[in-house]
């Protein structure tokens, strides 16, 4: 990353509120998600342990900030820990199909969070 990127990413990640924070995360792990892939696909392994690695500490991150006396907060739980397996798989096997599904859960997330963003705003 650029200083150009790297200063637009810390402003954003300074100025966002909560919501806009989770936003972040899902993005970034679905990228880093995609990176994997593409590192396992070109025969790259230490870049896909590297990019699932930053995967896994997003998850780690969405887990720990779980506010659990809600329901959604456990179902959620169980969500990111389903992935977090997926992406072990995907690691030790070197396997397109988990690390393909944990894409998809990412991304359905992501974009459900989205627009309950927009709802929120509007």
């Amino acid at each position: 990353m650029n200083k150009a990127q790297n200063t637009y990413f810390n402003t954003q990640v300074n100025t966002a509120n909560p919501g806009e924070l989770t936003l972040l995360l899902y993005s970034g792990c679905v990228k880093f998600l995609r990176l994997a892939l593409k590192g396992l696909k070109d025969g790259n392994f230490e870049e896909k342990s590297t990019y699932l690695a930053k995967a896994t500490n997003i998850i780690d991150e969405l887990l720990v900030t779980l506010d659990m006396k809600y329901e959604i907060s456990h179902s959620l739980s169980s969500l990111y820990l389903y992935i977090k397996e997926l992406i072990i798989k995907a690691d030790v096997r070197s396997q397109e199909e988990p690390l393909l599904e944990s894409i998809n859960l990412m991304k359905e997330l992501r974009d459900t969070w989205n627009e309950a963003l927009k709802l929120v705003k509007s």
